[in-house]
C-alpha cells in the first residue's frame, strides 16, 4: 500500500500487505514504525522486516489496512486527491503534534540554515502533493507553528521559537 503504491490482494482471502519502506540510518524510526503496527492490533499483528540495500521494508499483512488509509489508490499521491476523513481529521485536531512527527520524519529534515556565518535550526517539509502539504500546514496551524511555503513543494519553519517547538516533537531522526 505505501512506498510503491499498490499491492496487489492475496487473492483467495483479499488480504492487503502494508509495506513501509525505511532507511536503514534511522532504527529508532524503524522500531517504532513496527511498533505502531503492532499497536493497531496487538493480538493478531505479525510484522515483517525485510532487510535491502540501505533500506529496511516494515511490512505487515491484514484484510482492513484500506480501511484504515481510505486515501490508498493506484497511481502517484500528487496526481489524486489525498482528504482526511472525518475520523482522521478527529485525529489530527486533537493530536497534531503525533500527525507532525510523522510527516517530519517521512517527508521533512532537520538541518542548520546558515546566515551571516551563524547556524540556526530550520525544519523543512517537502511533498510533490498539494493536498499533503496542506495537511502538513493545518497540522503546524493546530499546534501553533509558524511555516511559509518557501517554493512549490517546499514548507519552511525557521523562526526560534516555531523551530523549538518542532523540536519538542520530532527531534532529531534516530
Amino acid at each position: 500500500m505505501w512506498g510503491g503504491g499498490a499491492e496487489r490482494p492475496l487473492v483467495a482471502r483479499k488480504v492487503f500487505k502494508l509495506r513501509i519502506v525505511l532507511d536503514n540510518r534511522y532504527p529508532g524510526i524503524i522500531d517504532e514504525c513496527a511498533r505502531a503496527m503492532i499497536a493497531v492490533r496487538p493480538a493478531h499483528t505479525k510484522v515483517g522486516r525485510v532487510k535491502k540495500i540501505g533500506c529496511t521494508e516494515v511490512c505487515s499483512y491484514w484484510k482492513h489496512w484500506p480501511c484504515l488509509f481510505p486515501q490508498h489508490g493506484p497511481g502517484a499521491k500528487h496526481l489524486r486527491p489525498i482528504e482526511l476523513v472525518p475520523w482522521q481529521r478527529w485525529i489530527a485536531t486533537y493530536h497534531p503534534d503525533r500527525l507532525l512527527r510523522g510527516l517530519i520524519h517521512s517527508d521533512g529534515c532537520r538541518s542548520l540554515n546558515y546566515v551571516n556565518g551563524k547556524g540556526y535550526l530550520r525544519y523543512q517539509f517537502s511533498n510533490n502533493s498539494e493536498d499533503i502539504r496542506q495537511i502538513f500546514c493545518e497540522a503546524c496551524d493546530a499546534y501553533g507553528v509558524a511555516w511559509r511555503q518557501s517554493n512549490w513543494k517546499t514548507i519552511s519553519v525557521s523562526r526560534a521559537g516555531a523551530t523549538a517547538r518542532l523540536e519538542m516533537i520530532a527531534g532529531p531522526k534516530m
